[in-house]
């Protein structure tokens, strides 16, 4: 399994039609899940707004997965202005559509370079409260972390998602266990004490290719990037 995450300023009419169309996997070949939400600065107070989309899929293979950014008219939406990654799971926690079971459950993952992580849920109505006063000091902490390059979230209620980006696979998992009364920890303990979700992923991923930029910065090293250049980008 490959995933794909695009990050990009889209403006508000693009992002609304991104919303209302968005391709099953009956639609494209080789898609295995695919979902666009608007995004939200991570730990922000603030509704999501709509010029900036977030837009994640999981795919069987590579060659699905640039066939669809290469020709799908909503991949050409995101392809200016701004972020793609083309990424492959490390290691996974729950259950998503797409998501193979097949895919390492154990914390501890040995790669070198900078890692990937989404969460990404579908979440219960009614715990909606509860959510945002567990997420935002996880995200809060995941900002100040050792480690942390960017990240973002997304929500599209019931779906949310956040998207972060890390030097390493050891900072990824000391934010997410290293300290059990830090904000992620205890977002965690809260989860399992009473489920904010119907159900819920946690993926870290290892990124074979990024082209493209956020705001004219990069969320991604150097490393494992492509020559493609990059489209324009916007504040």
């Amino acid at each position: 399994m490959i995933a794909t995450i695009d990050v990009a300023d889209i403006g508000v009419r693009s992002t609304m039609r991104s919303l209302r169309r968005r391709p099953g996997p009956g639609d494209v070949p080789g898609l295995r899940w695919l979902d666009v939400a608007p995004a939200v600065p991570l730990a922000g107070k603030r509704p999501p707004g709509l010029r900036r989309a977030v837009l994640l899929a999981m795919w069987d293979d590579e060659d699905a997965a640039a066939t669809f950014t290469d020709t799908h008219p909503l991949a050409r939406r995101f392809a200016d202005g701004g972020f793609h990654a083309v990424l492959r799971p490390l290691r996974a926690f729950g259950s998503w559509p797409g998501l193979p079971e097949d895919v390492p459950r154990n914390r501890v993952t040995h790669h070198e370079g900078p890692v990937m992580v989404a969460t990404l849920g579908r979440l219960r109505l009614s715990q909606t409260l509860r959510f945002l006063r567990a997420s935002r000091p996880a995200e809060r902490a995941a900002i100040d972390a050792d480690g942390f390059l960017w990240g973002t979230a997304a929500a599209r209620p019931p779906f949310v998602a956040t998207v972060s980006v890390w030097s390493s696979d050891d900072a990824a998992a000391a934010y997410a266990y290293g300290d059990a009364q830090a904000g992620h920890p205890q977002a965690i303990a809260r989860q399992r004490k009473k489920d904010f979700h119907q159900y819920s992923a946690f993926i870290r991923y290892a990124i074979v290719s990024t082209t493209g930029a956020v705001s004219a910065t990069s969320p991604v090293p150097d490393v494992g990037r492509t020559s493609r250049p990059a489209g324009p980008t916007s504040r």
